[in-house]
């Protein structure tokens, strides 16, 4: 049972918040709020490992490998860099749907890792990067503290390092723990190919030989490869692509930008070019896309 104060209090940080195609996603340092007054089309995504709950109504995410389906009460727990669309399925303006979201900290799973020795080492066996279930109350109760905790700077400083330590404990050693036990490894696959995930996530606008991501993740090109389809479902190549799709999508929507701006911006040498791929990809051309969300709006 979802409390009213955390619900009226994420409604309160989303108001006034500008939407993305319906959806408000506001927050910093790695919590977010999202809020959507009814369902919403697929929004396309390339999700950061993090944990989402979902406090009222309902949404879904499909991927390479699957459908999620979840609702108030229910935990998302995504392990990996990787894309996904989502779009809200249970929203009202009297019941909007309402989520709180907490990016994972590697490096803090990582060292926490290492001070469990109750913890069981784990095999990279193949296993699901996401995994939906019902919310546990220690899980529930890290995420209520981290939303109420006040905006002084000194109770950032102090507190929220604490109950961000205690969520991360309670997420190894619960439902989810053989997940990021695997994620935590320090030189796992998973922890490997974060390296090259970061570098491209920064440089996504360039162009990056294949070489130097598998460099960046200590393994030749390859193994690479191997590895990185199978963390992320994509090439490397489809991956930096899908980036630089998404955030054209975002400068052209919600920016203003000319399309021929946002393509080279984003790393294009080819308006023609972006313009086949984003239509491959959002299913109308970047034009058409723009004139739907101003009618829509």
């Amino acid at each position: 049972m979802i409390a009213d104060d955390i619900l009226q209090r994420v409604r309160s940080r989303t108001d006034g918040a500008p939407d993305r195609e319906g959806l408000v996603i506001t927050g910093a340092d790695g919590l977010h709020y999202a809020r959507a007054d009814a369902p919403t089309g697929y929004l396309h995504t390339i999700y950061v490992p993090m944990l989402c709950l979902v406090l009222q109504g309902a949404k879904e995410v499909t991927g390479a490998s699957g459908t999620w389906r979840f609702e108030a009460g229910q935990t998302l727990l995504v392990s990996a860099d990787m894309p996904l669309q989502g779009r809200v399925t249970g929203a009202s303006p009297a019941a909007p749907y309402l989520a709180v979201s907490q990016d994972l900290d590697l490096g803090l799973l990582r060292d926490m890792l290492g001070e469990l020795s109750t913890v069981p080492p784990q095999p990279e066996e193949a296993m699901p990067r996401i995994l939906v279930s019902e919310t546990d109350g220690q899980i529930a109760d890290c995420i209520q503290r981290l939303v109420f905790l006040p905006e002084r700077a000194d109770a950032q400083a102090i507190l929220r390092p604490a109950i961000l330590k205690e969520l991360h404990y309670w997420l190894l050693h619960g439902r989810h723990g053989a997940l990021l036990r695997r994620l935590a490894r320090p030189e796992g696959h998973a922890q490997r190919i974060a390296r090259a995930v970061a570098v491209l996530r920064t440089e996504f606008a360039r162009p990056l030989p294949v070489r130097r991501l598998a460099e960046a993740a200590g393994m030749s090109a390859s193994a690479f490869h191997q590895h990185f389809k199978a963390a992320t479902t994509l090439t490397p190549l489809q991956f930096q692509k899908q980036l630089r799709l998404i955030e054209a999508r975002h400068r052209i929507l919600a920016g203003g930008h000319a399309v021929s701006a946002a393509a080279f911006d984003v790393g294009y040498e080819s308006v023609s070019q972006f313009s086949r791929d984003y239509s491959r990809m959002f299913g109308a051309s970047p034009r058409r896309d723009l004139t739907a969300r101003r009618e829509a709006a």
